[in-house]
Protein backbone atom coordinates (compact mmCIF):
# COMPACT_ATOMS: atom_id res chain seq x y z
CA UNK A 1 0.00 0.00 0.00
CA UNK A 2 1.78 3.16 -1.23
CA UNK A 3 0.21 5.56 1.26
CA UNK A 4 1.54 3.62 4.27
CA UNK A 5 5.15 4.94 4.10
CA UNK A 6 3.97 8.53 3.84
CA UNK A 7 1.23 8.03 6.46
CA UNK A 8 3.69 6.45 8.91
CA UNK A 9 6.09 9.35 8.41
CA UNK A 10 3.38 11.99 8.92
CA UNK A 11 1.91 10.16 11.93
CA UNK A 12 5.35 9.77 13.54
CA UNK A 13 5.72 13.57 13.35
CA UNK A 14 2.15 14.16 14.67
CA UNK A 15 1.10 15.96 11.48
CA UNK A 16 -2.56 16.65 10.75
CA UNK A 17 -3.52 15.65 7.20
CA UNK A 18 -6.49 14.61 5.13
CA UNK A 19 -6.53 11.75 2.62
CA UNK A 20 -8.76 12.42 -0.38
CA UNK A 21 -9.83 9.50 -2.58
CA UNK A 22 -10.82 10.12 -6.19
CA UNK A 23 -11.48 8.20 -9.39
CA UNK A 24 -8.49 6.97 -11.36
CA UNK A 25 -6.59 9.82 -13.05
CA UNK A 26 -3.08 10.04 -14.48
CA UNK A 27 -2.55 13.76 -15.13
CA UNK A 28 -2.30 16.48 -12.51
CA UNK A 29 -5.03 18.51 -14.20
CA UNK A 30 -7.26 15.41 -14.40
CA UNK A 31 -6.76 14.78 -10.69
CA UNK A 32 -7.50 18.43 -9.92
CA UNK A 33 -10.80 18.23 -11.80
CA UNK A 34 -11.87 14.96 -10.17
CA UNK A 35 -10.94 16.13 -6.66
CA UNK A 36 -12.44 19.60 -7.22
CA UNK A 37 -9.11 21.28 -6.42
CA UNK A 38 -7.79 24.24 -8.39
CA UNK A 39 -4.74 23.41 -10.52
CA UNK A 40 -2.97 26.24 -8.69
CA UNK A 41 -3.70 24.62 -5.31
CA UNK A 42 -2.73 21.08 -6.32
CA UNK A 43 1.00 20.39 -6.32
CA UNK A 44 2.57 18.03 -8.82
CA UNK A 45 5.91 16.34 -8.47
CA UNK A 46 8.17 16.41 -11.51
CA UNK A 47 11.39 14.41 -11.56
CA UNK A 48 14.38 16.01 -13.25
CA UNK A 49 18.06 15.21 -13.65
CA UNK A 50 20.52 17.84 -12.46
CA UNK A 51 23.82 16.91 -14.08
CA UNK A 52 22.57 13.31 -14.14
CA UNK A 53 21.34 13.22 -10.51
CA UNK A 54 17.60 12.77 -9.86
CA UNK A 55 15.82 15.62 -8.05
CA UNK A 56 12.19 16.39 -7.20
CA UNK A 57 10.53 19.56 -8.44
CA UNK A 58 7.22 20.53 -6.80
CA UNK A 59 5.08 23.06 -8.65
CA UNK A 60 1.38 23.93 -9.04
CA UNK A 61 -0.38 21.38 -11.29
CA UNK A 62 -1.36 24.16 -13.70
CA UNK A 63 2.25 25.24 -14.29
CA UNK A 64 5.32 23.93 -16.13
CA UNK A 65 8.91 23.70 -14.92
CA UNK A 66 11.22 26.33 -16.37
CA UNK A 67 14.29 24.13 -16.90
CA UNK A 68 16.52 27.06 -17.81
CA UNK A 69 15.57 28.94 -14.64
CA UNK A 70 16.22 25.76 -12.62
CA UNK A 71 19.61 25.26 -14.33
CA UNK A 72 20.64 28.82 -13.52
CA UNK A 73 19.42 28.61 -9.93
CA UNK A 74 21.14 25.26 -9.24
CA UNK A 75 24.30 26.08 -11.15
CA UNK A 76 23.94 22.80 -13.03
CA UNK A 77 25.38 22.32 -16.50
CA UNK A 78 22.64 19.99 -17.72
CA UNK A 79 19.03 19.98 -16.49
CA UNK A 80 16.51 17.71 -18.15
CA UNK A 81 13.25 15.97 -17.40
CA UNK A 82 13.77 12.39 -16.25
CA UNK A 83 11.89 9.64 -18.04
CA UNK A 84 9.63 7.26 -16.11
CA UNK A 85 12.10 4.48 -16.84
CA UNK A 86 14.86 6.53 -15.21
CA UNK A 87 12.99 7.26 -11.98
CA UNK A 88 10.41 4.51 -11.39
CA UNK A 89 12.78 2.32 -9.36
CA UNK A 90 13.54 5.25 -7.02
CA UNK A 91 9.95 5.04 -5.71
CA UNK A 92 9.28 1.34 -5.12
CA UNK A 93 6.23 2.00 -2.93
CA UNK A 94 4.55 4.41 -5.38
CA UNK A 95 2.68 4.05 -8.63
CA UNK A 96 4.80 5.55 -11.40
CA UNK A 97 4.05 9.25 -11.73
CA UNK A 98 2.19 9.57 -8.40
CA UNK A 99 5.10 10.30 -6.07
CA UNK A 100 4.47 12.53 -3.05
CA UNK A 101 6.77 15.56 -2.75
CA UNK A 102 8.75 14.00 0.10
CA UNK A 103 12.17 13.50 -1.45
CA UNK A 104 13.60 13.03 2.03
CA UNK A 105 11.83 9.63 2.10
CA UNK A 106 13.64 8.66 -1.13
CA UNK A 107 17.06 10.27 -0.58
CA UNK A 108 16.37 12.93 -3.21
CA UNK A 109 16.69 16.74 -3.07
CA UNK A 110 13.45 18.70 -3.34
CA UNK A 111 12.91 22.08 -4.99
CA UNK A 112 9.49 23.69 -4.43
CA UNK A 113 8.05 26.63 -6.32
CA UNK A 114 7.66 29.71 -4.15
CA UNK A 115 4.05 30.17 -5.31
CA UNK A 116 3.00 27.06 -3.35
CA UNK A 117 3.62 29.03 -0.17
CA UNK A 118 0.87 31.49 -1.14
CA UNK A 119 -1.62 28.92 0.18
CA UNK A 120 -1.86 27.74 3.76
CA UNK A 121 -2.31 24.14 2.61
CA UNK A 122 -0.75 21.91 -0.02
CA UNK A 123 -2.52 19.02 -1.75
CA UNK A 124 -0.50 16.35 -3.59
CA UNK A 125 -0.51 12.77 -4.87
CA UNK A 126 -0.10 10.25 -2.08
CA UNK A 127 1.69 7.57 -4.08
CA UNK A 128 -1.28 6.31 -6.07
CA UNK A 129 -3.37 7.59 -8.96
CA UNK A 130 -6.44 7.48 -6.68
CA UNK A 131 -5.38 9.31 -3.51
CA UNK A 132 -4.29 12.79 -2.48
CA UNK A 133 -3.02 14.17 0.80
CA UNK A 134 -3.85 17.67 2.00
CA UNK A 135 -1.78 19.14 4.79
CA UNK A 136 -0.40 22.42 6.08
CA UNK A 137 2.27 23.96 3.81
CA UNK A 138 4.39 24.98 6.81
CA UNK A 139 4.41 21.38 8.07
CA UNK A 140 5.50 20.13 4.65
CA UNK A 141 8.35 22.67 4.53
CA UNK A 142 9.44 21.75 8.06
CA UNK A 143 9.48 18.01 7.30
CA UNK A 144 10.94 18.07 3.78
CA UNK A 145 13.12 21.19 3.98
CA UNK A 146 12.84 21.90 0.24
CA UNK A 147 14.78 24.61 -1.52
CA UNK A 148 12.04 27.15 -2.25
CA UNK A 149 12.54 29.26 -5.36
CA UNK A 150 10.78 30.36 -8.54
CA UNK A 151 10.66 27.30 -10.83
CA UNK A 152 7.89 27.99 -13.32
CA UNK A 153 7.20 30.02 -16.45
CA UNK A 154 5.12 33.11 -16.75
CA UNK A 155 5.51 34.76 -13.38
CA UNK A 156 7.92 37.48 -12.35
CA UNK A 157 11.07 36.21 -10.66
CA UNK A 158 11.11 36.62 -6.89
CA UNK A 159 14.32 36.24 -4.93
CA UNK A 160 13.98 33.22 -2.68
Amino acid sequence: MPLSKLREFLDSHHIKYLVISHSLAYTAQGVAALAHVSGKRLAKTVIVKLDGVLAMIVIPASDHVDLERLRTFCGSRIVELATEREFKDAFPDCETGAMPPFGNLYDMPVYADVSLGENEEITFSAGTHRELVRMNWADMVRLVNPTVCRLTYGRPSIAA
